[in-house]
């Protein structure tokens, strides 16, 4: 089984690398601790406060190994070749939602950078993937949970 290609923008490896170096250095010394207060206070069998960093500390080490698996199987988008007449990632594509009568301006990013609050979508969401190779003026109908979501392509950047 090949590993999952995790396509990204500089600016998502630089995150998640961000990320990784925080939970190796102040969230396991930070955790460390609270095991040493707890295991301080005797008993394990009735102890909350060392069950609940034992669940932190296994939460975060997840994290780390999932980090650590998605930079390992990053794919950079060079920004340098990046075509502005073609949606993809790394773009920013600026779109007029038929639905809300709206202009939107969506960032293309890999799933793993994915932010909807920052309206940086997936390649890999409804609306992503009916938006990848499509050009300005294009006309696209795109199926998603609620129904379809009709946008026309205004304009494309760089992000």
């Amino acid at each position: 089984m090949s590993e999952k290609k995790y396509v990204m923008t500089y600016e998502g490896v630089k995150k998640l690398e961000d990320e990784l170096e925080y939970l190796k250095t102040v969230k396991r010394k930070e955790i460390t601790e609270k095991i040493k207060v707890a295991l301080s206070f005797g008993d394990l069998s009735e102890n909350s406060e060392y069950d609940e960093a034992k669940n932190e500390q296994a939460f975060v080490e997840g994290r780390i190994a999932q980090l650590e698996n998605m930079l390992k199987n990053a794919s950079v988008v060079d920004e340098s070749e990046i075509d502005k007449e073609v949606v993809g990632v790394g773009t920013v594509v600026k779109v007029k939602d038929y639905d809300f009568d709206e202009i939107v301006d969506f960032i293309i990013v890999g799933s793993a950078e994915a932010d909807p609050m920052e309206n940086k979508i997936s390649n890999e969401s409804p609306v992503g993937m009916g938006l990848i190779g499509k050009r300005v003026g294009d006309i696209v109908e795109i199926p998603v949970p609620d129904g379809i979501n009709k946008y026309e392509v205004l304009e494309i950047n760089r992000a």
